[in-house]
């Protein structure tokens, strides 16, 4: 089961949505992170960490966690 990350906006970017999921500790990490781990949306590879995510979208990173986005 996704672990639940309610957000207060219509979307959030991939950089704060790491951020706020406590899987980075800066959001000056989420670029190095992103290089350095697979992380999925929605089933695909995403490396962008301005990709917009809405509520609903999932987010998976192996030897980590799920995540789901909540409005």
């Amino acid at each position: 089961m996704p672990e639940q990350i309610h957000i207060s906006t219509e979307t959030i970017t991939l950089g704060q949505f790491l951020k706020l999921a406590d899987v980075i500790q800066s959001g000056g990490m989420a670029k190095w992170f992103l290089s350095e781990h697979e992380v999925y949306v929605n089933g695909e590879p995403e490396n962008r960490r301005g990709r917009k995510l809405k509520p609903n979208d999932e987010v998976s990173i192996p030897n980590v966690g799920s995540f789901i986005v909540v409005g």
